[in-house]
């Protein structure tokens, strides 16, 4: 019996990547996205399930579970991909942008797997897979709304995985390093207040380091990879990196203290 993916943010970048692949391995997928028909990506197959969910709304998550289950009559796999990024010095954000970050980022993935979870728990059986960031580890300066999402993601996932081990569940985590995607535009969101002068020499700098950060991008490719690994390796394992540099940065929290870690950025960025 084939088994069944649930793909949020399935789009562009990781998303898409990572449905595609999972349909070139004989998957079932249930690709989701908040607008499913501008999406060029696909071609109809009877292994596929192109539906719209908007990780902020509770009734496009109960509908995409819903369909799904009606379509393939079992989900295996949840993979939380769907997210984005926002930058900037904390006070030059409103209240909405700091609510989006953290609504989109973490309460989104909580109700998307809150809406598996009865399924899973029917079926005794069931993996969640969490897409964090080596922005998980290590904090970039300027992003400690982005950053505050993802070790909430990392929180969130090793305390859940007692949980879902009740009925036979499992929970993984991919961390991919800088990835060939639009994050840097579409789900790039960067707001600066040039009135708020004392950060901008920060904001200088941290833009002009920014491409020395990615220059070494993998490719979107590449995270899929190690997602469908995480998805049929077999092993309990909680942590995967995706990318030589997030492989790198997970080293360095694992091996340095906290000012070692800062000292690297601060070089790194030549602040």
């Amino acid at each position: 019996m084939k088994k069944t993916i649930l793909i949020t943010g399935a789009s562009s970048g990781i998303g898409a990547a990572t449905a595609q692949l999972f349909l070139n391995k004989g998957w079932n997928v249930i690709a989701t996205m908040r607008s499913p028909e501008k999406q060029t990506t696909f071609v109809d197959s009877d292994q596929l399930l192109l539906t719209q969910l908007d990780v902020l709304d509770l009734s496009s998550i109960k509908n995409a579970v819903s369909l799904g289950i009606q379509k393939f009559g079992r989900i295996d796999v949840l993979l939380n991909n769907a997210g984005y990024g926002a930058y900037g010095p904390l006070e030059a954000f409103t209240h909405e942008q700091i609510t989006r970050q953290f609504n989109t980022n973490v309460i989104g993935l909580l109700d998307v797997t809150k809406a598996l979870l009865p399924h899973f728990r029917a079926n005794k059986s069931g993996m969640f897979i969490n897409v964090s960031s080596l922005g998980g580890r290590v904090a970039m300066p300027l992003g400690s709304l982005y950053h505050g999402t993802k070790f909430a993601v990392e929180g969130i996932s090793e305390a859940l995985s007692y949980e879902v081990e009740q009925f036979g569940g499992l929970i993984k985590i991919v961390e991919p390093g800088a990835v060939i995607t639009d994050f840097m535009t579409r789900s790039l969101d960067f707001t600066n207040d040039e009135s708020l002068t004392a950060y901008q020499p920060l904001v200088q700098k941290t833009l002009t380091g920014a491409p020395e950060f990615y220059k070494n991008a993998a490719p979107a490719s590449l995270t899929a990879e190690v997602i469908f690994e995480a998805a049929t390796d077999g092993r309990n394992q909680l942590r995967y990196t995706a990318g030589e540099d997030a492989r790198m940065m997970a080293e360095l929290r694992a091996q340095s203290d906290d000012q070692a870690v800062i000292n690297w950025m601060k070089t790194l960025f030549a602040i």
